[in-house]
């Protein structure tokens, strides 16, 4: 009797298992199956079904409907507030407020003589030592202190308006009100278990295909179309690698782009920068070298290319770098070399100041400016704060990264330029092009302090302009 009852409870069991593993096996077969009609198949051949467009045009409807509900609330906030201090302080109708402007003159020395109203002229006329000669710098560290032009460059920059991510502005730790909550809340479910999912899948895909193909073509012997098969395959992986993050990618005047031999200088903000132009064109890659899984990944890299890592505490490495560089540039045939001369990441709103090391060698120089928009995601990467894993996992956690990239016309170190003018003229060239502030600061800053040789020049040029006694 109990055999007998038994016996349909197993026969049904097995019918349930063989059901559910059915669907499973369809759901993988058919997800895989999209995923290479969708992913591997569009950027093999390099093109694009804009979805992703659609994706972004749908995600501005939204980010436009949140500002407007967020404009609301601070109108409300405002009016109520500005109704109770004109109830207890009432404000003239003729009261205007003034608006102090920082200014930042090129020159110390100018910057005191227009601090004092003096004219130009009285550059070389050095005046008696007064105390009041220390207001002008009392006035500029208190300005540093209020706007600080180099430290805020290592942060990311805060948005004007929430893009319902609760990382970008404090506003959204905030309630305005129960429908832009239940938005944000939609949208974190959305991101964390849809995208994130699929952009795992798809960029363990771009990473296994990278990886694999690139041992294979390492073992093989040289033979004639080598390369071409080598740079097409690391274009199909980047652009694979892309749409883990789905990057929207504008490319601009591309008959610009780096020729072989030639020297590729772009500024800096996040390490996916490599994936934005290696999308568009092959590279060889300088760089600091890394551990954790950024070596790993550089020493995937240096399989099937010559790519140069270095130590930059390590003046060996450097020379060691400089010589290979000019080598490079004298052989055609090689890949072009990509270089970010900032020597580390800027938060995207400024370009700071470029090493000579890469303009001293001679060669052309193929400028890049790459400009994000931040409005869907971050790409700055603030590797005092975050690791590699989790900066990626904030990158496709994000909504989207959209960025333009500009390729400017190709450019040669001019006779009577030294190798630094030559780099501050180029940074120029990607600031104005790319619409970012040309700094002189060194980006460096960020880990060191700064020189004492800058603080003594600053210190003979201020005395200069006084004489004591």
């Amino acid at each position: 009797m109990s055999s007998t009852t038994e016996s349909p409870s197993a026969e049904t069991v097995d019918v349930h298992v063989c059901q559910w593993s059915s669907l499973l096996t369809a759901l993988v077969v058919y997800t895989f199956i999209g995923h290479i009609i969708l992913i591997v198949l569009p950027a093999a051949f390099g093109i694009s079904l804009g979805l992703r467009k659609l994706y972004m045009n749908a995600m501005l409807r939204v980010f436009e409907f949140g500002k407007e509900m967020t404009r609301r609330h601070i109108i409300e906030r405002n009016q109520s507030f500005n109704d109770l201090c004109q109830l207890n302080h009432p404000v003239p109708e003729n009261m205007e407020a003034d608006i102090i402007e920082k200014e930042v003159p090129p020159d110390i020395a100018l910057s005191v003589l227009k601090f004092y109203n003096e004219s130009p002229e009285n550059l070389e006329q050095a005046h008696k030592f007064q105390l009041s000669d220390a207001y002008y710098f009392c006035k500029s560290g208190i300005e540093a202190i209020v706007d600080d032009e180099v430290t805020k460059r290592f942060a990311a920059e805060e948005l004007p308006s929430w893009n319902l991510l609760t990382r970008t502005n404090n506003i959204s730790c905030t309630f305005i009100s129960l429908r832009l909550t239940i938005l944000w809340f939609t949208g974190f479910i959305f991101r964390y278990l849809v995208l994130l999912p699929v952009r795992l899948m798809v960029t363990l895909t771009g990473l296994s295909w990278f990886f694999v193909i690139t041992t294979v073509i390492s073992i093989l012997p040289d033979f004639k179309n080598k390369k071409s098969i080598n740079s097409y395959v690391c274009l199909t992986c980047y652009r694979i690698l892309s749409r883990g993050f789905s990057a929207i990618i504008t490319y601009h005047d591309r008959e610009n782009r780096a020729k072989g031999g030639g020297i590729c200088v772009a500024n800096h903000t996040s390490p996916i920068d490599v994936i934005i132009l290696g999308s568009d064109n092959c590279f060889a890659m300088v760089g600091q070298s890394h551990g954790g899984f950024t070596g790993y990944v550089q020493r995937g890299m240096s399989r099937t290319t010559s790519h140069i890592w270095f130590e930059r505490n390590q003046m060996n490495d450097r020379k060691l770098v400089t010589e290979r560089l000019r080598e490079h540039v004298e052989d055609t045939s090689k890949l072009p070399i990509l270089i970010f001369p900032e020597g580390t990441c800027i938060n995207n709103t400024s370009v700071m100041m470029f090493k000579k090391g890469s303009f001293d060698v001679g060669g052309t120089i193929y400028p890049v400016a790459i400009k994000y928009d931040q409005q869907f995601g971050d790409a700055f990467w603030d590797s005092s704060k975050h690791g590699m894993v989790f900066y990626l996992l904030m990158m496709m956690t994000s909504w989207a990264i959209v960025c333009h990239v500009w390729y400017l016309p190709p450019v040669t170190r001019r006779r009577e330029e030294s190798a630094i003018q030559f780099a501050s003229r180029v940074k120029a060239d990607i600031a104005g092009k790319g619409g970012l502030v040309d700094s002189v600061w060194d980006g460096q800053l960020k880990r060191t302090y700064v020189k004492e040789s800058f603080r003594v020049e600053q210190q003979e040029k201020f005395s200069k302009l006084i004489k004591l006694g």
